[in-house]
């Protein structure tokens, strides 16, 4: 196992410790929290634990059936009690970049229903400023994409329209939207950034987590978790 994969590996085993029986739960998207799904689905199966989440992409959803757990809506949930979730930067005032995978939308609105939002994280991505090594993600409708590239100029980002690897044309997200990536040398002032994005029509939502987070859990290589709250 890689250093990078046993801190992921730590992270995820400790978000699932913190679950317990009839929690309604936030099920969030990438490699790190694909990990946490699988840890999950062997405490229902070892345990009998009762729990049901929200998936926040079609990927999540499709692992969450996989690996066993029951799913449900935030329609049938009235409040999540804790969401986990990866991050692809994170400052020391818990504010977040997410998006690498497009799907910080539908991340973003689970997150906002969770008593607790668990963050899983390695050293990798923790920052003094945010912006300094990952790209913001803007979902944007498309006919918005060359208005909204004007806006995040203004702001000082160099705005890239996100490709697709495997097909030809821009990625397309689980809402049908397209993605921009805004690379700025820094992000010095967070809030600044999302008022202006909030307020541009044609945004659907941005990566930017402000306000969230309540937990950051940072595996290490070791095996050890740093465990930091608000």
């Amino acid at each position: 196992m890689s250093s990078a994969t046993a801190a992921k590996t730590a992270a995820a085993e400790a978000v699932v410790s913190l679950i317990s029986d009839g929690m309604m739960l936030g099920l969030g998207t990438g490699s790190t929290t694909a990990l946490a799904l699988e840890a999950l689905g062997a405490r229902i199966r070892s345990e009998g634990l009762s729990v049901a989440g929200v998936p926040t992409s079609f990927a999540a959803e499709r692992l969450a059936r996989q690996h066993g757990i029951p799913l449900t809506t935030l329609d049938a949930a009235e409040r999540l009690h804790l969401a986990m979730d990866g991050a692809d930067e994170v400052d020391d005032a818990f504010r977040l970049i997410k998006g690498r995978g497009a799907a910080h939308t539908r991340e973003k609105i689970v997150a906002a229903q969770a008593d607790r939002f668990v963050v899983l994280v390695d050293p990798s991505k923790m920052v003094d400023t945010l912006g300094t090594r990952m790209p913001l993600p803007v979902e944007v409708v498309p006919m918005a994409a060359g208005p909204v590239e004007r806006v995040l100029q203004r702001l000082g980002a160099k705005p890239e329209l996100r490709m697709g690897e495997k097909k030809d044309g821009p990625v397309v997200t689980d809402q049908g939207f397209w993605v921009i990536d805004a690379h700025f040398d820094a992000i010095t002032d967070p809030a600044a950034v999302n008022r202006t994005l909030n307020d541009t029509p044609g945004v659907l939502d941005h990566g930017l987590f402000l306000g969230l987070a309540t937990d950051v859990l940072i595996g290490q290589a070791d095996g050890s978790v740093a465990h930091r709250t608000v």
